[in-house]
């Protein structure tokens, strides 16, 4: 990259609602593109969030149809449903390691995606994930020819395990202001994205799962065992000062809650279902 962080900071929101995840980090967003953060916590800083689900969640893309998810299905299994403030096609948020990164940069937004990835391919390397980019490039994730999942489609600079999907990111970019999140699949359960998808009849199903198995692998099924969030926090933050040149400084969480102006009860935030 030729444009260094002033500051990496790091935040742990541990495990939220699939409303309150998402609405952190629309608020968060918004505290960049008004000058609020770079005001109080520096200029050409940029932000790690680390996080998970509790009850699980499908997330939306940004554009994508809500019709394309059963929402009567997601509700008998206590399973919430959102709209990402980012791009991309639907994703099954279960037993998964989650971040975002946000950054005021004039950086291309393929050179922060690239360069975030670094940054969790090498935390990998240090539990033995040896991990390497896709080859494709990001325009295919814009083909009207994917199903309905996101998790299945492989971008340039994503990463994979012998062939198969491990890490899925999204971004968006207003002005110079750019949100990037993603997650890295602890478990098996992201797969079942394939009961949840509305579709015509169980054989169209039964091919997302199919599809889901053959492209996309967990760390349970790499390394044999799974991380504890801690740990994997601990490896990205080493990973990011090996990156960036500085310590990742973490922030806690009441703190960025009362800035943004953030209710810690998520029935108080004024976010509506899809």
């Amino acid at each position: 990259m030729s444009e260094a962080f002033s500051t990496v900071y790091g935040l742990d929101t541990g495990c939220r609602t699939g409303i309150w995840n998402m609405e952190f980090d629309r608020r968060l967003m918004h505290a960049f593109l008004d000058g609020r953060f770079q005001q109080r916590y520096g200029a050409g800083s940029c932000i790690w969030r680390f996080y998970s689900w509790n009850p699980y969640a499908v997330t939306l893309g940004f554009n994508q149809d809500e019709s394309s998810i059963d929402v009567r299905q997601c509700a008998i299994e206590g399973i919430d449903v959102v709209r990402r403030p980012t791009g991309g096609r639907a994703v099954l948020h279960a037993e998964e390691f989650t971040y975002s990164f946000i950054a005021d940069t004039v950086e291309h937004n393929a050179v922060i995606y690239r360069v975030v990835h670094e940054v969790i391919m090498h935390a990998l390397e240090s539990i033995g994930v040896r991990s390497e980019f896709c080859r494709s490039t990001l325009d295919t994730l814009k083909r009207k020819s994917l199903p309905v999942t996101c998790f299945t489609a492989s971008a340039r600079h994503e990463l994979q395990v012998k062939g198969r999907k491990l890490v899925g990111s999204a971004q968006r970019r207003t002005g110079t202001v750019l949100l990037q999140h993603g997650s890295v699949p602890l478990t098996e359960r992201h797969k079942e994205l394939s009961r949840l998808v509305a579709v015509d009849d169980l054989c169209e199903a039964g091919a997302i799962r199919s599809d889901l198995e053959r492209k996309t692998v967990s760390l349970e099924e790499v390394l044999g065992y799974i991380p504890a969030h801690s740990t994997l926090t601990g490896l990205i933050r080493s990973a990011s000062f090996r990156q960036f040149g500085k310590p990742m400084v973490m922030l806690e969480g009441r703190e960025l809650e009362l800035f943004l102006g953030f209710s810690m009860d998520p029935t108080d935030l004024e976010t509506s279902n899809p």
